[in-house]
């Protein structure tokens, strides 16, 4: 990947999150890949901030909107997406069919 963040403490990295072209056409998006954030460190806006670093980079990459792929048993994460402002949408690309993914997108 090319577009990575990774959120250091005290020089440890406790988070990362990347971003990738999902698509090219009129409303170019990208695709929100790999958020993580070391267990020790969630609930301290770590992943806030990783988020809105890559929303902020796919605006300047030419982005109209991220989509994004977790799991429905991930339950933070969902509860996170929804606080940032991300609304569900129907599965897509390898996501369709996939009854434990749930898929988001918000427009930037």
């Amino acid at each position: 990947m090319q577009h990575v963040v990774v959120f250091y403490m005290d020089k440890v990295p406790v988070g990362c999150g990347a971003i990738k072209t999902f698509d090219k056409e009129s409303t170019r998006s990208m695709e929100v890949k790999r958020m993580y954030v070391s267990p020790d460190f969630r609930g301290k806006q770590v992943a806030q901030k990783i988020l809105t670093e890559l929303e902020t980079w796919a605006k300047e990459l030419g982005a109209k909107k991220c989509v994004l792929e977790t799991g429905k048993r991930q339950v933070e994460a969902v509860k996170f997406y929804k606080k940032c402002n991300y609304k569900i949408i129907p599965n897509y690309g390898q996501y369709i069919g996939m009854e434990n993914s749930i898929c988001f997108e918000k427009y930037l």
